[in-house]
């Protein structure tokens, strides 16, 4: 599905056989949790997120923007990998906020092979050709490729990935430089 930066693999982050899948399918060891985007401050609470809304409203003050924030959680899930913090993510992409809405929150890891550059276009690289073939497998109706369904909502910005701020920790600290500059000014 489309971000405001790259495609992203979406999964239940609470589902074990999901978060599984997207870790096989990007190639990904069991030392980086996924992170988890969400539409809106409600959708926190079911994924445990620990921190109180005085700790919340800086970040809410900001999103949604390419900034994820790891935040201290009550209890492990299968996107934390059972690390008690998880990276969690408002989106800067409206119709992706609004299906999330619906659906609640999904991870969104980059749509890449670990290593490789993240996908801002869906048919890019191999075409539309190559997009069959991950839904589907090439074979319709019901084929078994390594994506259920895609979110085809053209080519993104790409750019840098977001900004991973550790909110765990005080001050906060940056993890990784991204699209979002912290400190904000």
């Amino acid at each position: 599905m489309p971000t405001e930066t790259f495609y992203g693999l979406a999964a239940d982050p609470t589902s074990a056989t999901g978060v599984e899948r997207v870790r096989a399918l990007k190639g990904r060891d069991g030392s980086k949790p996924l992170l988890v985007l969400f539409a809106s401050r409600e959708q926190l609470a079911p994924l445990g997120v620990a921190a109180g809304g005085d700790a919340l409203d800086p970040y809410f003050a900001i999103w949604p923007a390419p900034l994820t924030v790891v935040l201290p959680i009550a209890r492990p899930i299968p996107a934390s990998l059972g690390a008690l913090s998880l990276g969690v993510r408002m989106p800067a992409h409206a119709a992706l906020r609004a299906l999330l809405a619906r659906t609640g929150p999904v991870t969104g890891t980059s749509w890449n092979r670990a290593g490789e550059p993240p996908r801002a276009d869906p048919d890019v690289p191999g075409g539309a050709g190559e997009i069959d073939l991950l839904v589907d497998g090439g074979k319709t109706p019901g084929g078994a490729g390594e994506i259920d369904l895609l979110v085809d909502g053209g080519k993104t910005p790409g750019g840098a990935p977001s900004t991973l701020l550790d909110a765990t920790v005080s001050p906060p600290r940056v993890l990784r430089e991204g699209e979002f500059r912290w400190p904000p000014a």
